[in-house]
């Protein structure tokens, strides 16, 4: 009987559930050999100039862009992504990381001068380096399957590291597409991909990495830091959501409603950072559900909203539905499987209650729940009332107060009047609180994940000793005293100037 780690990969099309072929993965006895190809690609390419370095990611960027079209194509096959959001949130965004990450790369990576007191320290240069970690291990999901791993591998192989990276099973045909572009672009074995389901992922923990990337669920995550503990590696965990939108009395209702929409249903819900759950004043919540329902009954199945991904997803959100349903919710829109493939329609539930599990629990769906709130004290703690904290949302038109009240909810990302979107940048951080995971990508502070600093001191004294050598004695004293008086608040200086100088003259008599 095959080991599951080694069965080929069933590939099937989201948007009818047919087969449409199969992929081998990558065994598992091999993972480490890549691991070890990977160091070695990855020490030649560490002593490579920045300047090397940056040309590789603009080859990247040229290769990629030239397949711009293959890559959509590929989006639309294999997760059913509207080519709307094919071209928008993967392939657009991607230039932009790139252009991002090389216009600011010089100065993140520049040596960081350490401060020096001249007198306790002369002739001396103290410089804060950052270096690679070494091999980068990727965990990558399927929701956002090119441009989710971009974003680490760019500013990791900008930095001198080398990437070992596994798309998720159900996005194995992105994967192999996103490795013909690293082949084309970058020196051979510097960013390994592996192909292949919770095996892959587990070898890739265990095979030698320096560090460990994760996206996807909370219980996936867990796994990995569980496993990842078991040596000492650290990890960055990128999980789920249950991101909440307020809308607020005095909110831009069309855009409130245009933008919690989108937020909602973009990628057919499946998005971390995805709008989940929304409180609406009850001084607005009638007509603001009735503008929702209208602009959701406009979206069109296929070309709006996609397919869910797999069977397993789809029973996920209609068990949602049906269960809010028994409780007392009512479907405004939508609610049940079209029976084509794995469609769900957007749908609205109105009626909800915080105990039911489409408000506590993660759909990744094309579901909105809809409650409303009678003071924004209220709406802030239901909002803060879950495990999550990806994301949230305030919609309203006094920007300082919406300001104020977003960031009350214990959130790694805020947002006024938008929702969902700065994901994809790569100079802004993305973490979330909580069971949302922890660890940063984007920005200088995920850039931190991918390097180590090396504290370096050059001494260009030419004296025998330092006035901290042996042999200690009174003299010593005398010095480090006066010198704590000198520069203390308060300090007696002319006593501390003559303590100081005296010690230091007296030093080595």
């Amino acid at each position: 009987m095959a080991d599951l780690g080694e069965t080929p990969l069933t590939l099937r099309d989201p948007r009818t559930g047919a087969v449409v072929g199969e992929m081998q993965v990558t065994p598992t006895a091999d993972v480490e050999g890549a691991v070890a190809r990977a160091r070695a690609a990855g020490v030649v390419w560490a002593s490579k100039p920045l300047e090397e370095r940056k040309g590789a990611i603009r080859r990247l960027a040229d290769v990629f862009l030239s397949r711009a079209a293959e890559i959509a194509d590929t989006l639309v096959a294999e997760i059913g992504k509207p080519p709307g959001e094919a071209w928008t949130s993967e392939i657009v965004t991607a230039q932009e990381l790139f252009d991002a990450w090389l216009e600011v790369i010089d100065d993140e990576l520049a040596d960081i001068p350490v401060p020096l007191n001249p007198i306790n320290y002369p002739a001396k240069d103290v410089v804060l380096r950052l270096e690679p970690v070494g091999v980068v291990g990727l965990i990558m999901p399927w929701n956002y399957p090119i441009h989710l791993p971009l974003r680490t591998i760019v500013p990791a192989v900008l930095a001198g590291n080398a990437v070992v990276w596994k798309p998720s099973e159900y996005a194995a045909r992105c994967g192999a597409l996103l490795d013909s572009i690293f082949k084309a672009a970058f020196p051979a074995d510097l960013v390994i991909t592996l192909q292949g389901g919770p095996a892959q992922g587990a070898a890739l923990v265990d095979g030698g990495v320096d560090r460990v990337v994760f996206t996807g669920s909370v219980a996936g995550g867990r796994a990995v830091a569980q496993r990842a503990a078991a040596r000492l590696l650290p990890t960055s965990l990128e999980l789920g959501s249950k991101d909440p939108a307020i809308v607020l009395h005095d909110a831009n209702l069309d855009r409130a409603v245009n933008g919690i929409v989108w937020g909602a249903f973009h990628n057919a819900g499946q998005d971390c950072a995805s709008v989940e759950r929304v409180y609406v004043d009850a001084r607005i919540y009638d007509t603001f559900v009735e503008k929702v329902v209208a602009a959701t009954q406009a979206l069109r199945t296929g070309s709006d909203v996609g397919p869910l991904i797999n069977e397993a997803a789809l029973q996920k959100v209609h068990g949602h539905v049906t269960a809010a349903v028994a409780a007392g919710a009512t479907v405004r829109v939508g609610g049940a499987p079209t029976g084509e493939g794995y469609f769900y329609p957007a749908t609205v539930l109105t009626g909800v209650t915080d105990d039911m599990a489409v408000m506590r629990e993660e759909t990744f769906g094309p579901l909105l729940p809809i409650a409303s709130f009678t003071s924004e004290d209220e709406a802030v703690a239901r909002a803060n009332a879950s495990p999550y904290g990806l994301t949230a949302s305030v919609w309203s038109k006094d920007i300082r107060r919406a300001e104020a009240l977003a960031a009350r909810v214990t959130t790694g990302v805020s947002f006024v009047n938008n929702c969902c979107f700065t994901g994809p940048m790569g100079g802004a951080a993305w973490g979330g609180r909580k069971e949302s995971g922890y660890g940063v990508t984007g920005s200088r502070f995920g850039l931190e994940a991918l390097v180590q600093p090396r504290t370096v001191c050059v001494d260009r004294s030419r004296g025998a000793k330092e006035m901290w050598w042996y042999p200690y004695g009174d003299n010593l004293v005398s010095m480090a005293r006066g010198l704590v008086e000198l520069t203390r608040p308060g300090g007696a200086r002319l006593s501390g100037a003559r303590m100081a100088v005296g010690g230091l003259l007296n030093r080595w008599k």
